[in-house]
């Protein structure tokens, strides 16, 4: 029923209910398709029985076992695991799935939990199962004794990978459950940087991220978000841009205008001469303007110097921060010579598409919802930029302007390195989508 393989453990692997050993795998070419290629690769160690290599997949994946929603949810921060009896092997089996075998979220009681293999290893006990079952009921599918001698070698294979920089970013789609053409798939590839950044699936909708507790924690604690009416809202206001600064909008809108005004490029003391006489001219225009109170017409309040000076002085500052960074990202390769930001509406329109697929792993909305939302972004990236490098450019000024403070840091650095993989690596949708 099990064979050596080589590191101490004898895993049960079997395909199609044959557990008797290799000859029971099917041959390549049989026509399964792998969803990703964290399953292709697990499938192919085990046509060929390399099981250090199926571990070292393993090492580099996050597991998912399912869980009761109702009992997650009134047991928050705790996990709750159902193993199950395999009257084949005559034991109890936690089932594990890669991202790629989980099935779609739906309204039912079922959700996923995740944690990295190393977890696993360490925190196992009796209460688990005897044996752990890798995809149970599909061709990469593959079952591990779960004694404490095991548990160390598995450990032996997550010691290299445990903080590497590749388990954080890498490019992840599905080739089987996952549009790669389409307006659905041009907008889920709107949200690539952060998916791409995060190392998961760019073109998953039925999304199921870290797990459903893990995702709601993410949402409460990065959006304030702990409802599906939270969600409702920052899922609408993304999609309008409405989340965007205004203050950046207004000085990137002035430049624009210089742009087109002059045909060419702008002087970052000419933008900022306009910018000032902008502000005061719109200080000037409010206090001129008057406005019915209840007791009649009334003229609003002078023009506060202080407050306009005040006003200027950092719209100013704003402007060059962007051109630093805009400096910056033509270094980088980020944006061409000659070329600027003209709205950085693209850090929310991104975020809208992944606020969808956050929404669903949540369970705060359908999937109909999220579809819906993310061909809007779709639509609203489309219509106000002309490339995936032009939209790349603005979501990651945008992002800087954030949370970066021009310190070219993390928040920096992580997307330059995101935005090389979306330009260059052939799997990328932004070089297999056409611009629409």
């Amino acid at each position: 029923m099990a064979w050596t393989n080589g590191e101490g453990a004898a895993p049960a692997a079997a395909w199609s209910g044959a557990h008797g050993g290799p000859q029971g795998l099917p041959a390549q070419g049989t026509g399964w398709q792998a969803p990703s290629g964290i399953e292709q690769q697990l499938y192919d160690a085990k046509l060929r029985g390399d099981w250090g290599a199926y571990f070292d997949v393993l090492a580099r994946s996050y597991l998912y076992f399912a869980e009761s929603r109702a009992w997650v949810d009134a047991h928050p921060g705790r996990v709750h695991f159902s193993p199950y009896w395999d009257p084949r092997l005559q034991a109890r089996c936690l089932a594990l799935y890669t991202e790629g075998m989980l099935p779609a979220p739906d309204g039912g009681d079922l959700v996923f939990h995740s944690d990295p293999l190393e977890w696993f290893a360490e925190t196992w006990h009796e209460g688990r199962g005897q044996w752990m079952a890798i995809n149970p009921g599909s061709p990469c599918e593959a079952y591990f004794p779960t004694a404490s001698e095991n548990r160390a070698l598995w450990l032996r294979h997550t010691a290299p990978v445990v903080g590497s920089p590749d388990r954080e970013r890498a490019l992840r789609g599905l080739s089987v459950g996952g549009p790669l053409q389409g307006a659905v798939a041009f907008g889920l590839a709107c949200g690539a940087h952060l998916m791409v950044n995060n190392r998961q699936l760019w073109n998953s909708l039925a999304f199921h991220g870290m797990g459903y507790a893990a995702e709601q924690r993410s949402l409460s604690r990065w959006w304030g978000i702990t409802d599906r009416a939270g969600w409702l809202d920052a899922q609408n206001r993304l999609l309008r841009a409405d989340m965007v600064s205004a203050v950046w909008e207004c000085a990137l809108s002035i430049r624009r205008s210089l742009a087109l005004d002059f045909a060419g490029p702008v002087e970052v003391d000419h933008w900022k001469q306009v910018a000032a006489r902008t502000i005061r001219r719109n200080a000037e225009a409010r206090a001129a303007a008057v406005r019915i109170s209840p007791e009649g017409v009334t003229q609003a309040e002078p023009v506060d110097e202080a407050d306009v000076a005040a006003e200027i002085a950092g719209v100013q500052r704003l402007i060059g921060r962007i051109a630093r960074y805009e400096a910056r990202f033509r270094a980088d390769g980020l944006l061409a010579e000659g070329r600027f930001v003209r709205t950085v509406e693209a850090w929310d329109f991104g975020r809208a598409s992944c606020m969808a697929r956050w929404g669903v792993a949540a369970r705060f909305c359908t999937l109909d919802e999220a579809e819906h939302a993310v061909v809007q972004a779709g639509r609203a990236v489309a219509a106000n930029y002309r490339s995936w490098e032009d939209f790349s450019a603005a979501f990651i000024l945008g992002r800087c302007l954030h949370f970066d403070e021009e310190d070219f840091g993390s928040w920096y650095e992580d997307m330059v390195t995101v935005h090389r993989i979306l330009t260059t690596d052939p799997a990328s949708p932004w070089l297999n989508i056409p611009w629409r």
